[in-house]
């Protein structure tokens, strides 16, 4: 009986050779993959931390555009949503001027949340101790109803990221600042920053000497 030979053995050399190709196939493929979310995130720019700050939360609840819920799309133009119109004046004064002077960069400036009632505001504060587990971890994000600037309409949630980047770097011009350092998207009115820079920034809401009020 003829025996079929042994089948031959690689050269321990072209082994290595071929271990290595494998792997930098591997890590151009992770490579790509890591470069694709990096672009995503890059291009979804800051978002709102979680989902209990998304105006579409109001589908499952009563609140309504009285209440300053408000779509996607609306701008700081609009005259008909109440999240826009019951801003403080000033402030709606200074957001419409800094949103004309950023348009001919090619930036336009959405509301992604204004005023808000009580109520509204209250919800949101059950959300977010629901989905952060406790009172004190809701409070890096949301005041109460006492001590909200968005009740009193004294602030306003800007996007998108091309928005909320150029009033960081543009809106101490028209008295704009950024009040809190995990929160890009939320501007107040500070006059004092005109022809100056805007104060520093509180790292979050719990800094902040109004909402121990």
């Amino acid at each position: 009986m003829t025996r079929n030979p042994p089948p031959a053995r690689l050269p321990a050399r072209r082994i290595r050779r071929n271990r290595w190709l494998l792997l930098a196939v591997a890590a151009a493929v992770l490579t790509g993959v890591l470069a694709g979310v990096m672009a995503i995130a890059l291009t979804v720019g800051p978002q709102l931390p979680t989902s209990w700050l998304s105006s579409k939360h109001s589908s499952k609840s009563s609140l309504s555009a009285a209440d300053g819920v408000v779509p996607e799309g609306v701008t700081v133009l609009d005259d008909t949503y109440e999240a826009v119109t019951r801003l403080d004046p000033a402030l709606l004064d200074a957001l419409r001027r800094a949103a004309t002077a950023a348009a001919a960069d090619g930036v336009e400036f959405y509301v992604n949340s204004g005023w808000r009632s009580p109520e509204y505001q209250n919800q949101l504060l059950r959300e977010a101790v629901a989905a952060h587990g406790s009172e004190d971890e809701a409070a890096r994000w949301v005041a109460t109803a006492a001590t909200s600037p968005h009740v009193s309409g004294d602030a306003a949630d800007i996007g998108h990221s091309d928005a909320a980047q150029w009033l960081a770097e543009h809106g101490a011009e028209h008295g704009l600042c950024r009040i809190y350092r995990n929160e890009p998207w939320h501007f107040e009115l500070r006059t004092q920053a005109i022809g100056h820079r805007c104060p520093d920034m509180y790292a979050n809401p719990t800094e902040d000497p109004r909402m121990r009020q």
